[in-house]
């Protein structure tokens, strides 16, 4: 890529000043784009494997720095740290024998980093949708979960079928509106709207007078612990992600000064994924166990730590049905 005049430098540097706290979109900045991503070598960027960019977001990282393979290093890679996660997650719900709707929970949890990764590895519109929608997706049946406090995990006697049906037209919507607005800040208000569903819904059950009983005071301090520390984990990555998109400019350039390896630890973006696949994993262990404790009895989990990381303990080994 050609090297900008300092006029639309500045431009560029004024671009990001203006910019709200949403990702860039080439086609809405497209000076602020192409400052952040001037340093990608010539070599790699004039020769990439997926060809141009389709896909309505473009980051603050720089596009094919070092391989024709993968548009952004440091995005694509940060992946990593969710799928090990929801591996982890999924291990656990496997081991202690827990119902199936948190198997998929974490199975969930995975595909968007799998997706996230591809999106990050390629920047086309078809790998964005791999990565935007299950993000929809899976908050909404982590969300949905919430809502089922009937004792017993059986279909029958709870409004288990209720919640799938709302669940699968919400989903079924949103991807036709979404595919044919193709707007980003239309997913990321309506993924925020699920997130803050989440957040009431579940400080509601740890503070509602009869679901409340159900669990002690001791159980329920750790459960909030855990689930707090978990969103506010996850705001402080949205904090992070907002200084990348605003001070793209700035950051590319201290980029450019530092020089790589050690620039990588200024990929705002990348701790995004870290930082919210982190605070994910926290409220998922904290939820988890605050529904099974509803659901079926407080005395048959516990939260310990394996190597520091907390996880989900079934005291009784019988499998819940």
């Amino acid at each position: 890529m050609d090297p900008e005049s300092p006029l639309s430098s500045k431009l560029s540097f004024l671009s990001s000043l203006s910019l709200p706290s949403l990702p860039k979109t080439p086609a809405q900045h497209p000076l602020m784009s192409a400052f952040a991503n001037h340093t990608a070598g010539a070599f790699f960027s004039s020769r990439a494997f997926w060809g141009p960019v389709t896909a309505t977001l473009d980051w603050c990282e720089a596009n094919y720095q070092f391989s024709r393979y993968i548009a952004e290093s440091a995005n694509t890679f940060s992946n990593l740290v969710t799928i090990a996660l929801a591996v982890f997650g999924a291990w656990q719900s496997v081991s202690e024998n827990l119902p199936l709707r948190y198997l998929a929970g974490w199975a969930g949890f995975a595909l968007v980093g799998i997706g996230s990764f591809i999106f990050h590895a390629t920047l086309l519109f078809e790998a964005q949708l791999m990565d935007e929608l299950p993000m929809i997706y899976v908050a909404s049946y982590c969300c949905a979960i919430l809502f089922d406090t009937s004792r017993g995990f059986s279909l029958r006697n709870s409004n288990g079928v209720q919640l799938s049906v709302i669940f699968v037209v919400f989903n079924v919507l949103f991807t036709w509106s979404y595919y044919l607005s193709r707007d980003p800040v239309y997913h990321q208000a309506i993924f925020a709207s699920i997130m803050f569903t989440t957040l009431f819904r579940t400080l509601y059950l740890l503070r509602n007078g009869e679901i409340a009983k159900l669990l002690p005071p001791g159980p329920r301090s750790n459960i909030t612990r855990l689930f707090l520390s978990g969103a506010g984990t996850f705001a402080f990555g949205f904090f992070v992600w907002n200084l990348d998109n605003i001070f793209c400019s700035t950051v590319t350039r201290w980029k450019q000064s530092i020089g790589w390896p050690v620039a990588f630890v200024l990929e705002g973006h990348s701790w995004w994924h870290i930082l919210t696949a982190t605070g994910t994993y926290l409220m998922l262990i904290g939820n988890t166990c605050n529904t099974l404790c509803i659901k079926d009895d407080h005395s048959n989990y516990a939260i310990t730590k394996l190597a520091g990381v907390p996880r989900l303990t079934r005291i009784t080994r019988a499998k819940t049905l």
